[in-house]
């Protein structure tokens, strides 16, 4: 069983900066890629975030583009969510998650795609 734990979340005022750490337990860590999700109260988890496992490629939802960062250290089987210029409607907690697949270099956007969650973060930003 594969455990994420996730840390670095907290409150901070609109404008601000956070970043989000998540760190695998498996030494196989490298062979995946992993992923940021988010759920807000009342709304549905979304994608934040995704990296492939070389850390070559990565994707990011809609909210997320130009204000947050998704990077990796394979050496330290940690995953890193650097959020910048956030709003309110950042609040959430935050989930980091490891993909199904070790097929490709690539990242996935789908819950679907992820088998392992982390017990979340919360991130609470106040306007």
């Amino acid at each position: 069983q594969v455990q994420l734990t996730e840390s670095g979340g907290g409150s901070v005022q609109a404008g601000g900066s956070l970043r989000l750490s998540c760190a695998a337990s498996e030494s196989t860590f490298r062979m995946f890629g992993m992923g940021w999700f988010r759920q807000a109260r009342g709304k549905e988890r979304e994608f934040v975030a995704g990296i492939s496992r070389s850390g070559g490629n990565t994707k990011y939802g809609d909210s997320a583009k130009g204000r947050f960062i998704i990077s990796r250290d394979n050496a330290k089987n940690t995953v890193f969510l650097e959020m910048s210029s956030l709003k309110f409607e950042d609040t959430a907690v935050y989930y980091c998650a490891r993909a199904r697949s070790v097929i490709t270099d690539s990242v996935y956007v789908t819950e679907a795609n992820y088998v392992y969650w982390g017990q979340g973060t919360q991130v609470t930003v106040s306007s």
